[in-house]
């Protein structure tokens, strides 16, 4: 059974049900659909409400544990020495895309798509992960230089919906932010006091941090982002990304291995509240979102990966150009951040359906990425 639901996890099938759940859904009786996901579902709060600000505060709090773990001793950016490549890799991964998107735009698009820019900036970690080990192998060295990238341009990620995507009817009241830093000064705290269950600082530092982003109009989802740091750790990362240290028993740790089962499989609801989008609804922006997402990254990460070899940081071994260009193919897989930056981007429902589809046909780089590594006569390692 245990093998069972590690493997569902390991393929991403409850994000994929819920978006195939999303789209039969959307199309075959649209209106049932949208009463259900945005009408009143536990009091008057909706199932979208329930899920994109409250339900991805610990989506984006797993990603701020694998950022920190990544920084501390033993981690993949530490020292930052050895993380230069895949740093200046990820920095190409998000103004690659964005500057495709752009000029792009300019030519084909409206002076009304230019905020979906942040759209294509990121990459999902999951389904990248999976897609790498099906092209490279699992055990391959450039799968830890992608999820190092991934991990890296999520992070950017969520600085760009932070600064960027606030909604535009509700001005931004940069006063309540007292709040989110008195969250963080909780957490600072409770780690003073060396308190060594997570949930006082998911409670009181969260609670806050989530408090002040929701009424400063800043998105909520990011309020464990805040506090994610502040939770007692190992001194030394002896495991890395997505590999779990059974004998790490860190208070970031056991929050990391208890919740990330539930993040796994409430996927689904993440799935079933933003993929529902009817397939006439795909437009410019779609195939904005596509371009940008594979031309985008593609080149992004694999001209900034080759500048910074040549600047005397090398890529990982075993890693060569033909193997840094299929990981920028890979890279191009935005979906579960593209997908709720696309909400966030637009206020129209026929623009933001499109921007939604070409997240979700963003899962074709997988494809591209495959038949590259067959092309490129790549070796897999398993």
């Amino acid at each position: 059974m245990k093998r069972r639901i590690n493997l569902l996890r390991e393929f991403s099938i409850p994000l994929f049900t819920g978006v195939v759940a999303a789209l039969i859904w959307a199309n075959y009786g649209p209106e049932s659909y949208h009463h259900f996901i945005h009408g009143p579902f536990i009091g008057p709060l909706s199932f979208h409400f329930m899920t994109n600000d409250i339900f991805m505060v610990f989506f984006f709090g797993i990603a701020a544990v694998e950022i920190t773990q990544s920084f501390m001793p033993g981690g993949d950016l530490n020292p930052v020495k050895k993380a230069v490549n895949p740093l200046m890799a990820t920095l190409g991964g998000v103004l690659g895309p964005a500057i495709v998107y752009l000029a792009l735009n300019h030519f084909i698009g409206s002076e009304e798509l230019l905020r979906g820019w942040g759209i294509p900036t990121a990459t999902d970690i999951a389904f990248a992960w999976l897609a790498a080990r099906l092209v490279l192998g699992r055990n391959h060295p450039a799968i830890s230089f992608l999820l190092l990238l991934a991990v890296a341009d999520d992070g950017i990620g969520l600085a760009i919906i932070a600064i960027f995507y606030t909604d535009p009817a509700l001005p931004v009241k940069p006063l309540w932010l007292i709040l989110t830093f008195g969250g963080m000064l909780a957490g600072y705290g409770l780690r003073r006091l060396r308190v060594r269950s997570y949930w006082p600082y998911l409670l009181f530092g969260g609670g806050l941090s989530w408090g002040g982003l929701f009424n400063a109009h800043l998105h909520p989802a990011l309020a464990l982002v805040f506090i994610i740091p502040f939770l007692p750790q190992a001194r030394k990362e002896k495991m890395h990304l997505f590999d779990e240290d059974l004998a790490d028993h860190s208070t970031i740790a056991q929050f990391e291995h208890e919740w990330k089962i539930i993040v796994d499989f409430g996927l689904f609801m993440f799935g079933l509240a933003n993929a529902g989008v009817e397939f006439s609804s795909i437009g410019t922006a779609t195939w904005l979102v596509v371009a940008a997402l594979f031309m985008g990254k593609t080149a992004g990460i694999f001209s900034m990966g080759v500048i910074a070899e040549k600047l005397g940081f090398p890529l990982p071994h075993k890693v060569k150009k033909k193997e840094l260009f299929v990981v920028g193919i890979i890279s191009g897989l935005g979906f579960t951040v593209a997908l709720f930056v696309a909400g966030q981007a637009f206020v129209d429902p026929v623009l933001k359906g499109a921007a939604k589809m070409g997240a979700m046909l963003s899962c074709l780089s997988g494809l591209v990425a495959f038949v590259a590594g067959k092309t490129l006569k790549i070796q897999k390692i398993h």
